[in-house]
């Protein structure tokens, strides 16, 4: 069962999140910062299938974003899960296992979490582009 999100606002933030994230990290790529680099090559090979599917790992990173409370990094992988075909009941047990073990101050993460869920199934926007730094 969807939420309430999908209006023009909700929409704009989806968007605004998207074209943010890729002019900041073409900007930051465009520096000649070796370690900088590295560790951005480092995030797209970790996010490949291995031992572990794409999805399983989006999982992983999702939990990971709530425990450490990076609402960009819990909007980032809300959208990358979707794109791995995490269905809403996963997404919920993932969001689960953020809150137990990050605590009830996850909670207004959580919120933002599931209002950036809810945008996305309404279909009015677009997700960012799978680990793609540039």
């Amino acid at each position: 069962m969807s939420g309430q999100g999908g209006g023009a606002g909700e929409e704009d933030r989806v968007r605004q999140f998207t074209e943010f994230r890729k002019r900041m990290n073409e900007r930051i790529l465009a520096e000649p910062n070796q370690v900088v680099r590295r560790f951005f090559a480092l995030d797209t090979q970790t996010y490949q299938a291995g031992a572990l599917d794409v999805k399983t790992k989006e999982l992983l990173g999702l939990v990971a974003s709530m425990v450490l409370r990076c609402d960009d990094c819990i909007s980032y992988h809300v959208a990358q899960c979707r794109e791995a075909g995490v269905n809403r009941d996963e997404m919920f047990e993932a969001f689960s296992v953020g809150l137990v073990v990050g605590g009830s101050i996850v909670i207004p993460h959580l919120r933002r979490a599931v209002d950036f869920l809810d945008t996305l199934e309404s279909g009015g926007a677009a997700s960012p582009s799978a680990h793609d730094h540039g």
